[in-house]
């Protein structure tokens, strides 16, 4: 939290400091509601609610109009993950007359699936929103990935069929554009619209596959279908190659040739995050998860979090002995949910309408009532500051990448 500053007349409700995305914020608030559930303590509750609702957007879809011109696909999955998480663990509701955590998550689904473009590719979610940004016509597995999750969890949630049938339809268009290679399931990064999906490019995030891990079990709890507990084990054995010989996560694409981007440096949070949510959905891989998460405490992170001068900052890196002399938000993040999520077998599995789960949908909520369109309402001036920070991500995109293929 010391990267936080929402609450001054500097900062804005919900975001951290710079260089920090707003995705990302999406991403530690999510790391924080987590950390109340799991400790019980409520220290930072208030913030995390307020920081939710500021960023709602007009929409109700986590669109707020300070962020969209920059806001892609993915980025609005992981504040969904958030509002969706706040309905699975009984997060206070918000006002009578505010969005509540279900519906939140509901509309957020809809507007993206509302964008399934199957004129290129055959099929999948753009990694932007909007054509005017660069990477627009590129088609990512994360912003698909968040697009499954939301999904799969949804479907447990709710009961309803019609989200499995979306959750399969992700998983088959990935399958069939070879974004997952299912002989090894292993997930790449996404390939461009201009060549129809078939110029690969075959790096592998860690959020990435445990997204697909959780989702998959999530499915198989509320199907009970066979196929999916066959994923669920077939993602995990391909997790092997984000582990180094001692048990200590590590994000392959990058770490090793120390390139990791400021994005990057908060994956493993997520990673970490999602195998915890897998043991409590798929049982039986309890064992082997938490196992792994013990080897990255005990021979990466403990070692790691006593740099800075207040001895208890964490590095990217958890293979080097001592603290690697970098840190950040993201850093702090990951050791944070690989730490907390030891816990994960004294919580509750996440709640579902039947089981206690107390958020309204959008039945019992509805939808705001004006809806506020975008593509009429931005300016070129908001253009042309979006095209230049995507064109910022893509050039460290592509910086890593060749890095990664010259060293």
């Amino acid at each position: 939290m010391s990267y936080y500053n929402g609450n001054t007349s500097d900062g804005t409700v919900g975001k951290f400091v710079s260089p920090y995305y707003w995705w990302e914020a999406g991403g530690a608030w999510g790391s924080l509601l987590d950390y109340w559930f799991y400790t019980g303590d409520e220290t930072y509750n208030s913030q995390l609610s307020e920081a939710l609702l500021a960023n709602v957007g007009p929409n109700w879809t986590f669109m707020p109009k300070s962020e969209v011109t920059t806001e892609g696909n993915d980025d609005q999955a992981f504040w969904g993950f958030v509002s969706m998480a706040a309905a699975e663990r009984n997060f206070t509701n918000p006002p009578s007359g505010s969005p509540q955590w279900l519906s939140l998550s509901q509309l957020v689904f809809e507007s993206m699936a509302a964008r399934w473009d199957t004129v290129y590719c055959g099929g999948g979610l753009r990694w932007q929103i909007f054509q005017f940004n660069n990477g627009y016509d590129y088609k990512n597995t994360i912003s698909n990935a968040g697009l499954f999750m939301m999904a799969a969890r949804l479907a447990r949630y709710t009961g309803n069929d019609t989200y499995v049938e979306w959750a399969e339809k992700v998983w088959n268009w990935l399958d069939e554009v070879n974004f997952i290679d299912t002989s090894v399931y292993y997930f790449y990064d996404g390939a461009s619209t201009s060549d129809n999906c078939t110029d690969i490019s075959k790096y592998q995030w860690t959020y990435n596959a445990a997204i697909f891990l959780a989702g998959s079990a999530y499915l198989y709890n509320y199907t009970e279908n066979t196929i999916w507990s066959d994923r669920v084990k077939g993602i995990l054995n391909g997790m092997n190659v984000f582990f180094d010989s001692s048990g200590v996560m590590y994000e392959a694409a990058c770490e090793g040739v120390q390139r990791c981007n400021t994005d990057q440096q908060s994956f493993k949070a997520y990673f970490a995050r999602f195998l915890g949510l897998t043991t409590q959905l798929a049982p039986d891989t309890y064992s082997a998860i938490i196992s792994l998460l013990q080897s990255t405490v005990t021979n990466g992170v403990s070692q790691s979090c006593v740099g800075g001068s207040d001895g208890v900052t964490c590095g990217t890196t958890w293979m080097e002995v001592g603290w690697d002399n970098t840190w950040g938000l993201g850093q702090q993040m990951s050791a944070l949910e690989v730490t907390q999520n030891l816990l994960i077998g004294s919580v509750p599995a996440p709640y579902t309408a039947q089981s206690g789960g107390s958020s309204p949908d959008m039945n019992e909520t509805g939808t705001p009532s004006s809806v506020y369109v975008y593509n009429d309402n931005i300016s070129t001036g908001d253009r042309a500051g979006a095209g230049i920070l995507t064109t910022v991500a893509l050039v460290m995109m592509l910086g890593i990448a060749w890095a990664l293929a010259s060293g």
